[in-house]
């Protein structure tokens, strides 16, 4: 498994699920989503991705529709975009 993390700051964070949540992210190969937003800036918003393998996280990054959705949700600031192999899962 691979993971996506993504964050940026974003103008309206109801305005910005309801884009995301719009997007088919599971035909472009994501395999779940985990949305967070900062305790003391509701406006910038961390989301973590996984991925069967690199290849496919990079081709979701680089799609063309992805890059116009980010645009249409409103976000304010250049994501930073992290991409990690997981290693191990671990729940208590």
């Amino acid at each position: 498994m691979h993971v996506v993390i993504v964050n940026h700051d974003i103008e309206d964070f109801v305005k910005w699920k309801a884009v995301y949540d719009a997007f088919d992210h599971g035909s472009l190969g994501v395999r779940f989503a985990r949305i967070n937003r900062n305790v003391e800036n509701p406006n910038n918003v961390t989301i973590v991705q996984g991925f069967d393998s690199a290849e496919v996280a990079q081709t979701f990054l680089a799609n063309p529709s992805l890059q116009a959705t980010i645009a249409s949700a409103g976000v304010t600031s250049e994501p930073r975009i992290e991409l990690y192999e997981e290693v191990d899962a671990i729940e208590y």
